[in-house]
Order: C-alpha cells, then sequence, then structure tokens
C-alpha cells in the first residue's frame, strides 16, 4: 500500500496542475475573481475523477508509481465510486482519518486501495 507522504505528494502535484490550468481561464487574484478557488477545485474534481475512473490513476499519481484499485479485484473502480471518492478527498477530512491499514475514509467507503507500482 502506499504511503501517506507519497499519496499527499500526488494530491499537490495534481492541485497545482489544476491551479494552473484554472489560471489560464481566470486570474487568480481574489479581488477581481472571488470565485477562483472554487473554479481550482472544479478544475482538479474532473483531472483527478477522469483518469482515476479511466486509468486508475491521476496525473500526480501515475508521476509518483501509485494506482487507484478496487478491493473487490475488478479491474477499475466504477465511475460512481471514483466520484464519491474524489468528493470525498475534496471535504479533505475523510483522507485525514486513516484505519489500522492506511487507508482513509474515502478509501473505505470507495472500497478502494492506493497501491505503489513502482
Amino acid at each position: 500500500m502506499a504511503g501517506f507522504g507519497r499519496r499527499l505528494a500526488a494530491l499537490t502535484i495534481d492541485w497545482f496542475i489544476g491551479y494552473a490550468i484554472a489560471a489560464m481561464f481566470a486570474t487568480p487574484d481574489p479581488a477581481v475573481n472571488p470565485w477562483f478557488g472554487w473554479l481550482v477545485l472544479g478544475v482538479w474534481f474532473v483531472l483527478t475523477a477522469v483518469p482515476v475512473a479511466a486509468f486508475g490513476a491521476s496525473a500526480g499519481m501515475t508521476m509518483l508509481g501509485l494506482r487507484v484499485l478496487s478491493v473487490d479485484g475488478r479491474a477499475t473502480v466504477g465511475p460512481g465510486m471514483v466520484l464519491l471518492r474524489t468528493a470525498l478527498i475534496a471535504v479533505v477530512v475523510p483522507p485525514l482519518v486513516r484505519d489500522i491499514d492506511g487507508r482513509g475514509w474515502h478509501d473505505r467507503a470507495a472500497r478502494t486501495v492506493v497501491v505503489r507500482t513502482r
């Protein structure tokens, strides 16, 4: 299973990618765009959910050699579970509360596990 530090680094990479893409469409100045944070969140959500559903990993996960797997042995995680997992990550608290196996509430709710691929 992947450690917390590597998972946090992958999330940070994904967040910076989302920030950069959002900044291409709107200025990050809060005086001009007070909704810019929501735009970053929306871009991050799509950049995370779509590749995890399709390939099992976001860009940051791929860079750090991580992959999301279903605990029930399916080849891919279903879109509904990916959306649930990503929404719970966006709430922030579920990934921080972890069980004895190191899985956060978001992974337990979506019946997933993040593993190292290299």
